[in-house]
């Protein structure tokens, strides 16, 4: 059952898919439908499940789950990722690979390797001072908070 995300509670389970690219405007025109017609049918053992959706800078899928209803099973999940790749694909983006990283240079969004963002670390190129996506984030609450942060409040800090 699609809901707007705005009304998921801060509790509810999230999941980032980071963009190598940033959406076009008429990509997101298509997406958005796609996203809306796969969360409105989206179950877990036969149950609906309450979810919405976000795309923040046109460069992010963010999805939510309301588990209060009921919580996402290995099957759900597993439709989630197989709609994911169909996006990867008809779009050719790249929004599996978790080994890249994503950071402002002013009001673009960056997306690196993670081995550039070390050496680019190494190399003063970023700083603790750098706004980061934590991607790691697991519920709404974390994502509105903290997901969007200096470096220094990130595991990416660790680099630096």
């Amino acid at each position: 059952m699609l809901v707007d995300f705005n009304t998921l509670p801060d509790e509810s389970r999230i999941w980032i898919y980071q963009c190598n690219r940033t959406f076009s405007e008429d990509e997101v025109n298509e997406l958005e439908p796609a996203l809306s017609k796969f969360l409105d049918q989206w179950t877990a053992h036969g149950s609906d499940l309450k979810a919405g959706y976000v795309l923040p800078y046109n460069r992010f899928i963010v999805l939510g789950l309301d588990q209060s209803l009921a919580s996402a099973s290995g099957c759900s999940i597993d439709a989630s990722v197989h709609f994911i790749q169909s996006v990867e694909e008809r779009f050719n983006v790249v929004l599996l690979d978790k080994m890249n990283v994503s950071y402002k240079q002013g009001e673009y969004v960056a997306y690196k390797p993670l081995k550039d963002f070390r050496k680019m670390a190494k190399d003063k190129a970023v700083s603790l001072n750098t706004i980061v996506f934590n991607n790691l984030v697991t519920t709404k609450g974390e994502f509105l908070e903290h997901w969007e942060v200096p470096a220094a409040e990130s595991w990416h800090a660790r680099f630096m």
